[in-house]
């Protein structure tokens, strides 16, 4: 990027807010802090941000309506940071469709690492194309370019950087088992269910019924292979 990559901390807790715009500024990151969920759905609409770190407990909205609204309108990186640990609401923030949940109390360090992971993600969804950018499956296309997802008969989705980065890698590798292992392994910032809520979402995006999935199917005991013939343009 040409620029410092723009960074909105949404926390009511403005010890937290001044923590977390040092960390990232320490790092060459642009920051902007916002107590209410509000303010923040104010500043996006004039200007959009690379990734927005969401507290779950705001005084206006919850955070998770927050994520999904970020999810289905814009392309931003979201992680959630918020006292709420429980893996009901992790799992619930991943559905949404964050990238990532830390939970309170944090290291800025760690959090930093995963605010640039999520960044190069976005980043290389948006270079040129220079190799195979297109994968067609079944009825599907996926276009790595703009993390879209599209099939034959008009529907469109598009993904999440962590969606397109665990359908990258099955798309990389099809009829071969790839064990959850692996998968976290190449995603330094997953925690271990994270991969299943992923394997979820896509599935529910992409199979007919994702409740007994043909193209990702669970290895029980060895992780997931995808079942699909995969070309690449």
């Amino acid at each position: 990027m040409n620029t410092k990559p723009l960074i909105y901390v949404i926390d009511d807790e403005p010890e937290i807010c001044s923590l977390v715009c040092q960390e990232l500024e320490r790092y060459n990151f642009k920051t902007q802090a916002f107590c209410t969920g509000k303010e923040a759905l104010l500043a996006i609409r004039k200007q959009l941000p690379s990734l927005c770190i969401i507290d779950l407990g705001l005084p206006d909205m919850d955070g998770l309506s927050l994520v999904k609204e970020l999810f289905d309108d814009k392309k931003i990186g979201v992680i959630i940071l918020s006292g709420r640990n429980s893996l009901p609401d992790k799992v619930l923030g991943l559905e949404l469709g964050a990238d990532d949940y830390i939970g309170k109390p944090f290291d800025p360090r760690e959090l930093v690492a995963r605010v640039n992971s999520i960044i190069r993600r976005l980043v290389v969804s948006e270079l040129p194309e220079t190799t195979l950018q297109t994968a067609s499956f079944g009825d599907w296309t996926f276009e790595q370019s703009t993390l879209t997802l599209e099939n034959n008969k008009g529907g469109s989705f598009m993904l999440s950087a962590a969606e397109a980065e665990i359908l990258m890698i099955l798309l990389k590798a099809p009829r071969q088992i790839l064990s959850r292992e692996r998968l976290l392994s190449l995603d330094a910032t997953s925690f271990d269910r994270s991969i299943d809520v992923r394997m979820s979402r896509l599935r529910k995006k992409i199979e007919q019924d994702h409740k007994h999935p043909k193209i990702i199917k669970t290895v029980y005991g060895a992780g997931y292979i995808f079942t699909l013939e995969v070309t690449w343009q």
